[in-house]
């Protein structure tokens, strides 16, 4: 008998027309579509034109339309301010549309842009849904960048209109958002007229008469507006990928495949239906914020959990586990990173034992790949299934996935599955030719590319060719390096940049990751390529240990290193390696292998500006200089 899931799969290549009509009836539209697949301007693909609809209506009123204003719509717990509250449909509507309200009566009309530089909190949620309301495109920075990063951005937007809080509240303390911003509109070419300031209790902000108006107040004031027809080809946001230093890269996502994908994807991917909870432990400054915080839950009639804070720290890792518990969430999604902290905290999950997880139906993690380690310490201590799953920011929901709501397969430890309808991926050498099963090479994905992904970059469709189109004429190019097995599963194993080549060996610094892991000391691993005179590059490796653990490190590297060569063989040349305290991350929890490749091999460098906790540099470069490398102690960031 023929998997449901394959079948489907089959469809959506086979016919794109009549399996994404089909899916486009998820949602409410104005005017139908006359075509599902327009490629005439090939390869910039678009999704159901001359349809029209609005993703706020089909958020938001359509539910309340329906009878479900009373259902809750947003649970918000911050752990850090003690508050929680929960946002019904109809609250909702009535907060998007009076702010809707105050951002029309400035003016800003369908196509213009907002930028919002906000905390996890609801106003951010309705900042984004009220421009989604208007037919304005926002584009959503992480409160708290720095203001020079702010500064770039708001010059790439051009916004009207910028949306921001006085503050936010880290485990760390306040961090004041309105000095950073009055500093990046300084800065930036580009003027801003107007800004918007939610004040917080926690810090009030110094408001200047000309430009900003207070939140509440404004809002109040203002008239609530109905929902304006866009074109499913209009854009609803430009999300600026993170790392990005000088002229940023906005991926720019539409309206009308943006809705069905995600509102197909809540069922199929996350087994979520109108009425269930889902809780997507990220940020809304990331993807998984744009996708899985705010629109795909609110398109299903879904309740959404909105969190600010840490899996530890706020106050114990046994938060996400008594929050799952207390909200009933039934699908439960963060990254192997957060897995990982939670374990080198709680190694024997005593904090999971205690909570009542009956709620509970799967666990999926993406951000950063999932070692078979961190997915089978959760799965043996939770009980439930961990599905690792793979995507992008600019593909804006899962490229390989297990259907957890229609047809479950297998789970196999360090694959996230086969690839969801809509996504051709392949496996081609540097020469375009696809490879043999279980050989690596760089994974791609055959154009066109399935609703709800970029369709270009804002205003830089050259760049946008030049970055994912040119390498192999008919594919997009992920930029990570992978193999499939004889079953269709897919491997990740690292970024394009991140394949060692030792000795004229091809190694993946995921293998040699997942093996680190397999240490019984070893929380978490990184592993770079470090230049070498003689084999080229071989491989570096970084550790952060469980605590408590009490070994040596001439013993902890010594059976690293036996480890690797038992696993990997000689060939991986094996020999560096060093317990570190922390290692270097973005806030979404990515590590920053070539920002510790650059420091290892003194080459200039430019922290991110997502970096997590800048002062791991300097823990990392004190590492690699005890083994070696970055020796030049002076040398400066760029």
């Amino acid at each position: 008998m023929t998997e449901p899931g394959l079948a489907l799969y089959r469809m959506s290549l086979d016919d794109k027309n009549a399996f994404w009509g089909e899916c486009a009836k998820l949602i409410d539209w104005y005017q139908p579509w006359e075509k599902v697949l327009d490629d005439s301007e090939a390869p910039f693909y678009h999704w159901f034109s001359q349809g029209q609809l609005n993703t706020c209506f089909n958020a938001v009123d359509r539910h309340v339309n329906r009878g479900a204003g009373e259902q809750v719509a947003i649970r918000y717990f911050s752990p850090v301010t003690q508050t929680e509250y929960a946002v019904t449909y109809a609250e909702l509507q009535a907060q998007v549309s009076r702010l809707a309200g105050y951002i029309a009566s400035l003016g800003l009309v369908k196509g213009d842009r907002v930028v919002i530089y906000m905390p996890m909190i609801p106003e951010t949620v309705y900042a984004m849904l009220a421009c989604a309301r208007l037919g304005v495109i926002h584009s959503v920075v992480f409160g708290g960048f720095a203001a020079n990063e702010l500064a770039t951005r708001i010059n790439d937007a051009k916004p009207k209109l910028v949306l921001s809080a006085s503050c936010g509240v880290e485990p760390s303390g306040v961090v004041p958002y309105k000095p950073l911003l009055d500093k990046a509109l300084e800065q930036a070419t580009h003027k801003v007229d107007h800004c918007l300031i939610l004040q917080r209790s926690q810090y009030q902000a110094e408001l200047l008469e000309a430009r900003d108006a207070d939140w509440q107040p404004a809002v109040c004031q203002a008239q609530a507006v109905d929902c304006v027809p866009v074109a499913a080809t209009d854009p609803l946001y430009i999300l600026y990928t993170s790392g990005t230093t000088g002229q940023p890269k906005g991926v720019v996502r539409d309206n009308g495949g943006h809705a069905v994908a995600l509102a197909w994807s809540m069922k199929h991917v996350y087994d979520i239906d109108a009425g269930d909870t889902f809780w997507a432990a990220s940020d809304v400054g990331w993807v998984v914020g744009h996708s899985y915080i705010v629109y795909a839950p609110l398109l299903v009639g879904a309740t959404t959990v909105l969190y600010e804070g840490k899996p530890v720290g706020t106050p114990d890792p046994g938060i996400f586990w008594r929050t799952i518990e207390k909200y009933q969430v039934k699908s439960f999604f963060t990254a192997p990173t957060a897995i990982r902290a939670i374990k080198r905290e709680d190694p024997n999950a005593e904090y999971a034992a205690k909570a009542n997880l009956s709620c509970l139906k799967n666990v999926f993690l993406a951000g950063e790949r999932c070692d078979p380690e961190t997915l089978n310490w959760a799965a043996s201590k939770l009980g439930k299934p961990v599905i690792d799953h793979w995507w992008q920011t600019e593909t804006g929901w899962p490229v390989a996935a297990n259907l957890m709501g229609i047809d479950p397969i297998p789970i196999k430890a360090g694959s996230p599955a086969r690839a969801v309808p809509g996504y051709q991926v392949e496996v081609l050498d540097e020469f375009g030719e696809k490879v043999a099963a279980g050989k690596s090479g760089n994974v791609v994905i055959k154009l066109p590319l399935p609703p709800g992904t970029l369709t270009t970059l804002w205003q830089n469709n050259q760049r946008f060719a030049d970055s994912y189109l040119s390498m192999y004429p008919g594919y997009y190019l992920t930029g990570d390096a992978g193999y499939m097995d004889d079953d269709g599963y897919l491997y990740i194993m690292s970024r394009i940049d991140d394949i060692i080549n030792v000795a004229g060996h091809r190694l993946s610094t995921g293998r040699f990751e997942e093996v680190l892991c397999q240490h019984p000391a070893v929380a978490e691993a990184a592993v770079i390529g470090v230049d070498d005179k003689l084999k080229g590059q071989v491989p570096l490796g970084l550790v952060v240990l469980k605590n408590g653990v009490d070994i040596s490190d001439e013993q902890l590297h010594k059976e690293l290193v036996a480890l690797v060569r038992q696993e990997i063989g000689p060939v991986a040349a094996f020999k560096l390696v060093s317990a570190v305290q922390k290692l270097p991350k973005t806030r979404s929890g990515k590590i920053l292998r070539g920002t510790m490749r650059n420091i290892a091999d003194n080459k200039s460098f430019t922290p991110p500006a997502t970096i997590e906790d800048p002062q791991t540099l300097d823990i990392v470069r004190t590492a690699l200089t005890r083994m070696g490398y970055a020796d030049s102690l002076l040398q400066t960031h760029t």
